[in-house]
Parts: structure tokens; C-alpha cells; sequence
């Protein structure tokens, strides 16, 4: 039997990421280059069948699934929130750091907003969801909760995030290894043609070896891709 693959799709750039300011609970949508990045998600997301597509509520994270082809399919889950900043919301980590030197996100959590641990329990519910479905997941959500899922899948506690490195445009998908649940990929580049053009052809094809391993694996075995 194959085991399921969870794609975890962070959204694209906001407004406030442009000055690195604290984005959770405001619904702040995609800058013109967010929107571009969440395209780059089309060939990944249109050459799966997903047996569920999960979506942070929040409209960053609504319209990088939108714009990866998977709106219709997509179901909004509250869990996948961003983490609540509380009196962080809004500030960049300098401003944050000048108040509280040596503040960590996944160990000391926010003032007024969640803990790492109130992170993780919402995070295990949606894994519990999961894990429940038959067949792959897309998951559409926010970049520090989604550190939290890594480490939560691992069966890792919620301050292992801080291992977990994630920028936009990158691919992550996590699985198992008989029955142990498991990392198959973590912030690994997407490409589009113009980038692989740019690419020595021994960068290129070693770029698709690692990347786009799991799409040609799905063309020889699955009928659906060349509907999707």
C-alpha cells in the first residue's frame, strides 16, 4: 500500500512580510509577488488527485490555493490559522527583541496570543483529520504554524519548529517510513521553465531529480494527471 503524502503549501508574500512585520490573525492578502509564487504551485497541485485540501480560513492562505487550481476542492479548516501573535501582531522581530532579548517564538510563545503548546494542539487535530482520509493531502496555511506541523508530525513538541526552516515557494511533503511517520521533503525550491533555462543542464537535471521526482512518479502510475 502507498503511503499518503501531506503537501504543505506556505502562502506567498503579504504586505506586512515586506517589513518583516508579524502577520497571524490579520487577514491581510497577497502582494502581487505572493500571487506569483502561488502560481508556481499549478504543475505540483494539477498533477495529483487529492483525497482532501485543507485551507487556513484566512485570505493569503485562500487565494494561494485558488491560484494553485485547488479552490474547488478545498475545504477551510480553523485550526490552520497562523499562530496568534497577541501583543506581537504587527511588530517585527527587532521591535520584539528590543523589548524581550532572546525571544523565541516556539519556546516562549506571544503575550495575549498563543503558546506553542496551544499552537500544537490545534495542529494535532488536523493531523488527526488527516491521517483519517484515504489518499494524499494539500494543506494551505502560514509559516510558523506550519513549522509547528512538521515537528508535530514527527510526534516532535511544538518548540522543535524552530529546526524547521520554511520560505515561500518550496516544496514540503511529509509521509512515513513503514508505518513511522516521516520527512520525504522540507523547503525544497520550486522552479518554473525560466528558471531551469538559467540552470547549468547538470544543475537542471539533478533539480529535477530532487524535486520533481513525485511528478513523474504520479504520470507512469496514475491515469488522472493528464485531466488535471
Amino acid at each position: 500500500m502507498t503511503a499518503q503524502e501531506v503537501f504543505l503549501i506556505r502562502h506567498g508574500e503579504a504586505e506586512w512580510s515586506l517589513n518583516g512585520r508579524h502577520t497571524g490573525i490579520s487577514d491581510i492578502p497577497l502582494t502581487e509577488k505572493g500571487r506569483q509564487v502561488a502560481r508556481l504551485w499549478q504543475p505540483y497541485a494539477g498533477a495529483r488527485k487529492f483525497a482532501l485540501v485543507l485551507s487556513s480560513p484566512l485570505q493569503r492562505a485562500r487565494e494561494t490555493c485558488e491560484l494553485a487550481g485547488l479552490a474547488g476542492q478545498a475545504q477551510i479548516e480553523d485550526d490552520l490559522r497562523e499562530w496568534n501573535y497577541g501583543e506581537y501582531e504587527g511588530r517585527t522581530p527587532q521591535q520584539i527583541r528590543a523589548a524581550q532579548p532572546g525571544w523565541l517564538i516556539f519556546r516562549d510563545g506571544c503575550p495575549g496570543g498563543e503558546s506553542p503548546d496551544q499552537v500544537a494542539t490545534r495542529v494535532d487535530r488536523v493531523i488527526t483529520r488527516i491521517r483519517a482520509a484515504t489518499g494524499d493531502v494539500a494543506i494551505f496555511a502560514h509559516g510558523h504554524l506550519l513549522r509547528v506541523f512538521g515537528a508535530r508530525w514527527l510526534e516532535l513538541p511544538a518548540c522543535a519548529g524552530s529546526h524547521f526552516l520554511l520560505e515561500t515557494a518550496t516544496l514540503c511533503v511529509l509521509s512515513s517510513y513503514r508505518g513511522v511517520p516521516a520527512v520525504k521533503r522540507w523547503n525544497a525550491p520550486l522552479f518554473t521553465g525560466g528558471a531551469r533555462r538559467e540552470e547549468s543542464r547538470e544543475e537542471s537535471r539533478e533539480s529535477h531529480r530532487s524535486v520533481g521526482r513525485d511528478l513523474r512518479e504520479h504520470e507512469t502510475s496514475s491515469p488522472q494527471h493528464s485531466a488535471r
